[in-house]
């Protein structure tokens, strides 16, 4: 029987014990998580069969180990797991940043044994409780590889990512930490610095706060997620972070003195062709399934507005996860915002609504 085990389970480990335990129940899955309530309700939750201690002796049984705690932390644990896991055992990480830990991993003495991984997924939430079964599902997972890496455990580890729907991704360490240094880490930096920049412009009484349209949301999401997570990662990947930074600062520096000089030329070419770029990722994605799955829906501000709409999908046994009135409108498309657990619960809602002739849209 294979064995897995998890140091950590927050919303990443949660999520991917979730989605191991749904597509391979006969799995025997063991986990440490030092807040003994998460432990708890992982085990009411049927998503682990057993709950260890702290160094526990038992993760030499696991054919593989996911260390899912921040970076620091999942470093300390490579002297004990040196002295325990067994031949063939592939040990792993979910983290951000993978250059720092592969290296430790080596000087560890594990470096036959670790393979890096991260999926791409992820929410603004934290926790045990924020974990679904679904997150993962065709999100790209990087796993990283170093020279002493066995390409069989990495055929055996892309098997096992595959066989809960998502992406793999098989690159160095090296390659990873420039990507995610460019589409992941430097997002969440912008978003921090355009949060506090809105904070510190803001009028007394917050009237910016209060209409944040749409489009600021939406690009200021990722500014809730773990302080002390993104502390961290900044720090580990201070190289490639800075490099892309350094680049970012420039078309800053470019788009003020474009506005200064009012060169309308400059600014129309430099909007089309962040466009074009935009555009050609959604173009690449078509043919995956969309992370969210959401209609808009235009409805009259009056009592009962909403629970016509539930109602309706309850009655055709349609289950929604998300659902909320939009106040500001800026760039979206309708007043109310519903979301999917997937895509043939959103085509059917889709019918229903269309014909007790609401407007409807959808985005993809």
């Amino acid at each position: 029987m294979t064995c897995i085990g998890f140091i950590g389970l927050g919303l990443i480990g949660g999520s991917l014990a979730r989605s191991i335990k749904k597509f391979h129940p006969e799995y025997r899955i063991l986990a440490y998580s030092h807040t003994r309530s998460t432990l708890d309700q992982a085990l009411e939750a049927g998503v682990i069969d057993e709950p260890l201690e702290q160094n526990d002796p038992a993760f030499g049984d696991c054919d593989f180990i996911f260390l899912c705690a921040p970076v620091q932390t999942n470093i300390t644990y490579f002297p004990f797991l040196k002295s325990v896991i067994k031949s063939g055992c592939i040990l792993t990480d979910v983290g951000s940043v993978k250059g720092e830990t592969t290296e430790a991993a080596r000087k560890a003495g594990l470096a036959a044994s670790f393979i890096g991984g991260h999926p791409m997924a992820g929410t603004e939430k934290t926790g045990f409780a924020s974990s679904t079964d679904y997150l993962l599902e065709n999100a790209y997972y990087f796993i990283t590889t170093n020279p002493n890496t066995d390409p069989q455990k990495v055929q055996k580890y892309s098997d096992l990512i595959r066989s809960i729907r998502s992406l793999p991704i098989v690159v160095s360490a090296e390659e990873h930490d420039y990507i995610v240094a460019g589409v992941s880490h430097l997002e969440h930096i912008v978003a921090s610095s355009l949060v506090n920049t809105v904070k510190s412009i803001d009028t007394k009484d917050e009237k910016m706060k209060l209409v944040a349209a749409g489009g600021f949301r939406d690009i200021t999401r990722i500014a809730s997620s773990s302080p002390v997570m993104w502390q961290q990662i900044c720090l580990a990947n201070r190289t490639d972070i800075l490099r892309v930074l350094d680049r970012y600062t420039e078309f800053l520096a470019h788009f003020r003195s474009m506005i200064d000089q009012g060169d309308s030329d400059g600014l129309f070419r430099t909007f089309s062709s962040s466009k074009d770029y935009r555009d050609s990722i959604d173009d690449i994605q078509r043919g995956s399934v969309p992370r969210q799955y959401l209609l808009y829906v235009d409805i009259y501000d009056e009592p009962g507005g909403i629970a016509t709409v539930t109602t309706l999908l309850a009655m055709n046994q349609i289950s929604i996860k998300n659902i909320g009135i939009i106040h500001n409108r800026e760039f979206e498309d309708g007043v109310l915002r519903i979301e999917f657990y997937d895509d043939p619960a959103r085509l059917a809602a889709e019918d229903v609504l269309n014909k007790r002739n609401y407007t409807v849209r959808k985005k993809v």
